[in-house]
């Protein structure tokens, strides 16, 4: 029976014609899934469903998710990172794709928190790299992660006063609770694509999420690898927050909610 599978035309390029028409015609593709995206189960016969092909250096995996949840598109992710999720994710095919090596790319640390700004608590997520980013096709060994995020529309912040300005077509998915993904633009204005993306879904606390549903939105501040660190406590996230901001070292926005 045909499913009702979205395939994405990167999609399509990486996996082939015949393989993308045998998913679609039902060949390949399961029945029943769950979602990589929000962990609930799917059926790919009775709902939209998007394929999202996972990349690592030398292993491809062809993964189902809501459409609802997410487009169908391709995600580029460290080796380690997508063994994780091979293990963590059913039904999914793993496939040795030595000529799809990719460089090693630096991993977004993501970090969720209250912030008090003007008297109110606000969620926040907290992102920052592993590595250095650098502009795609350069050769210099630099850190472009705050200028690339500049260039989407993220203000640089020095200190925290108000609560930055929004950045439209940009939002976080949260999901029974959980979150999923910070989600940007398509590259064609089409549907948003995963800028970031939890292989995992993250915990977030109650008063978190509390605020979450307050607001309708979530702040986001980002800043380069070395600035921030893993803060144990909100009160030390906070420090380190303000520090950077003091440094020139922060971007930030505010994102809407998508999802509960």
């Amino acid at each position: 029976m045909p499913r009702m599978l979205d395939v994405s035309d990167e999609v399509r390029a990486e996996i082939g014609d015949d393989e993308a028409n045998r998913l679609l015609a039902g060949e390949n593709a399961p029945g029943s899934y769950d979602c990589t995206s929000c962990r609930t189960p799917g059926d790919s016969e009775a709902e939209r469903t998007s394929t999202v092909l996972f990349i690592g250096d030398e292993t491809a995996v062809l993964a189902f998710a809501h459409a609802t949840c997410l487009p169908s598109q391709i995600v580029q992710v460290t080796e380690e990172q997508l063994q994780g999720a091979v293990r963590s994710i059913s039904g999914d095919r793993v496939e040795p794709n030595p000529e799809k090596a990719v460089p090693e790319q630096a991993v977004l640390g993501v970090t969720s928190g209250l912030v008090l700004i003007a008297g109110e608590l606000h969620p926040a997520l907290v992102v920052e790299p592993t590595a250095p980013i650098v502009r795609p096709g350069a050769t210099d060994v630099g850190d472009d992660f705050l200028p690339l995020l500049i260039e989407q529309g993220f203000m640089p912040v020095t200190q925290l006063t108000e609560v930055p300005p929004v950045l439209h077509g940009w939002s976080v998915l949260l999901a029974m609770g959980q979150l999923h993904a910070v989600l940007q633009p398509g590259p064609t204005g089409g549907q948003p694509v995963a800028w970031w993306q939890a292989h995992q879904p993250l915990q977030v606390t109650e008063s978190w999420r509390a605020a979450a549903n307050k607001h309708q939105q979530v702040l986001m501040f980002a800043a380069p690898v070395g600035s921030i660190g893993r803060q144990p406590r909100e009160d030390l996230l906070r420090d380190a927050i303000d520090k950077a901001a003091a440094n020139g070292k922060l971007v930030a926005a505010a994102m809407p909610l998508a999802g509960t």
